[in-house]
């Protein structure tokens, strides 16, 4: 399943399987993290084929980008995507700013951080309380022209705020919290993506692990989201799922990135590493060639999610 996806309008095109870097110096958001790991897993995910690395500037405060910035300078450049994002401003406490002159200055500094002169999608990553959307966006959309930045992204936004930044038509890619067990972009998000020819990418993919099939009915409290009846169900579906993979000679996790990957609504999926093992074992989903009735079983198995 090497086949390449268009990036909404944009020329930019990715393999249906990338990188996501939060654990590659996001030692703000992670305990016991090595950048000796961050830096390995990287280099393995290049050296497996996987060409769209996916970061931000709050994986560690650019210590992410700059990783990757350090990474990428041994390898084709023009053979890679970089996703990267931001609106946390660190002259006013990392509170969100989408004003456009921080957006034009964060592009730039992302830019100095990845040691490289464009990034190929660029994501404002939380909407602010103040700035017109569209604004914002027509903010990036100079930076496009003129070379900076390749495609321009949204994350964590309400579709009507989606809509608001999308008022010209430039918005080529939403990224968002979506997996199996958190299905509510497909009422009203998607229909409007697709519309509107808007990629989409899923964070959390894997349920911040608990789509592994790694979880016991032991871990519930671990989860506590869901109440005791909620995570049987969650453990049922995964047993579903179990008994493909058996099938597919793959691992649960490997199964669920393939349905993604057969999800005409996904356009990239984007799971995290903490050791290049994890990564080799994510991009064998790769080889996971899901059949359509299968596909559908387990849509059906998480169905009652939402």
């Amino acid at each position: 399943m090497d086949e390449l996806i268009k990036i909404g309008n944009t020329d930019v095109t990715s393999k249906k399987i990338g990188l996501g870097t939060n654990k590659v110096g996001g030692h703000n958001l992670f305990k016991n993290l090595k950048d000796e790991d961050g830096y390995a897993v990287v280099k393995e995910a290049i050296d497996s084929g996987i060409t769209t690395l996916d970061t931000a500037y709050m994986y560690g405060v650019g210590r992410s980008e700059e990783i990757i910035g350090d990474v990428i300078q041994n390898y084709d450049r023009s053979k890679l995507v970089i996703a990267t994002k931001a609106a946390q401003d660190p002259d006013n406490d990392l509170k969100n700013n989408n004003d456009p002159e921080f957006l034009k200055k964060a592009v730039d500094e992302a830019l100095k951080r990845l040691k490289t002169d464009y990034i190929d999608i660029f994501y404002i990553h939380f909407p602010d309380e103040s700035t017109p959307k569209n604004e914002a966006v027509a903010a990036l959309n100079e930076l496009k022209q003129a070379g900076k930045i390749r495609a321009i992204g949204v994350s964590n936004f309400s579709l009507a705020q989606i809509k608001e930044a999308n008022k010209d038509g430039l918005v080529d890619i939403v990224e968002d919290n979506y997996s199996l067990l958190h299905r509510n972009a497909e009422k009203e998000l998607f229909p409007y993506l697709r519309k509107n020819n808007i990629s989409f990418v899923p964070y959390f993919p894997l349920a911040s692990g608990l789509l592994t099939g790694k979880y016991s009915a032991a871990d519930a409290k671990k989860f506590s989201q869901y109440t005791p009846a909620q995570f049987d169900q969650v453990l049922a579906a995964i047993d579903q799922v179990r008994k493909l993979a058996k099938k597919y000679d793959a691992t649960v996790a490997q199964v669920i990135l393939a349905w993604y990957m057969k999800n005409p609504d996904i356009s990239i999926v984007i799971p995290g590493a903490r050791k290049p093992a994890q990564v080799e074992q994510n991009v064998k989903a790769l080889n996971v060639d899901l059949g359509n009735t299968d596909y559908h079983a387990i849509d059906e198995a998480f169905s009652d999610f939402e």
